[in-house]
């Protein structure tokens, strides 16, 4: 898997389960699915900033994220 890739899909799916966390709680239940959706974001950015040499600055990230969509759209 590209490194670009996976750093967009972790920050997107860690984008899209943040208001899961926060309806599960609110409704008093367990964020069991969130908290799963949680780990595979972090999955992916772990593997994006461990394989691509020199990872990535902050600044890079809007750059990779429109390159990506650009590259899929």
């Amino acid at each position: 898997m590209d490194t670009d890739l996976a750093l967009v899909l972790g920050l997107v799916i860690g984008g899209f389960s943040i208001p899961s966390i926060l309806s599960a709680i609110s409704d008093r239940r367990s964020p069991r699915a969130s908290a799963l959706t949680i780990l595979i974001a972090f999955g992916l950015l772990f593997y994006a900033m461990t394989v691509k040499p020199g990872g990535y600055q902050i600044d890079q990230i809007p750059d990779v994220f429109f390159s990506v969509l650009g590259r899929y759209f």
